[in-house]
């Protein structure tokens, strides 16, 4: 059965450290997207992020390294629809490991749904300069036919996401906003995760 994800902010953060800071500021659910490290200093960054997640009662996110999060025992694998081609989903099952999925597409929802995730992603939402996507901008309208369509199953909604849009996707259906830029790239990122708290606590969807 299907539970709600723990906060209505998801931030996705490049280091452990974060973990312990936006998690004081009381971000309940950040994802660990850690790029382009040797397996030792990937590994130290998981274990601290995982430290600091049970400090600050933080459900942690794994993006990718899906045998690492088995090992150590991290929450919750984000795997996007090219990490299904090759990740071990009943081994991530039996660890007890919870599991969100990437979608941007009809036919990408249906893969995503067919391994019974406790997550959907959507995006980009709008557009986005963090990574060149090949799909053009969602739009909130596609979170309502998502949502529609996916149930119970919580519905994550990324890309190009800031504080002032973020209401407009709760109001559309998301269940969840998340953001990498508008969090650690802001000048006062604990401010940033108390006002986008303030921003969708009591957003009711339309």
């Amino acid at each position: 059965m299907t539970t709600a994800l723990p906060s209505r902010i998801y931030p996705v953060v490049d280091a452990a450290h974060w973990v312990g800071s936006l998690g004081q500021a009381g971000a309940r659910l950040i994802q660990l997207r850690l790029k382009d490290m040797a397996d030792d200093d990937l590994r130290r960054a998981v274990r601290e992020g995982i430290r600091l997640a049970r400090a600050h009662d933080v459900c942690l996110v794994l993006n990718d390294y899906w045998r690492m999060a088995i090992e150590e025992g991290v929450d919750f694998i984000h795997l996007g629809q090219e990490d299904l081609d090759t990740a071990d989903l009943p081994a991530i099952r039996a660890a007890g490991l919870k599991l969100g999925v990437s979608t941007h597409s009809d036919a990408e929802l249906d893969r995503a749904l067919s391994v019974a995730p406790d997550y959907v992603a959507l995006g980009p939402v709008w557009p986005t300069k963090l990574k060149k996507m090949p799909w053009g901008p969602q739009g909130t309208e596609k979170l309502s036919v998502w949502k529609r369509r996916i149930g119970d199953i919580p519905l994550v909604a990324i890309g190009g996401i800031t504080l002032a849009r973020a209401p407009q996707c709760i109001a559309a259906g998301a269940d969840c906003v998340s953001a990498v830029s508008d969090f650690i790239r802001m000048p006062d990122p604990q401010a940033q995760v108390r006002a986008w708290l303030a921003a969708t606590d009591h957003v009711v969807r339309v």
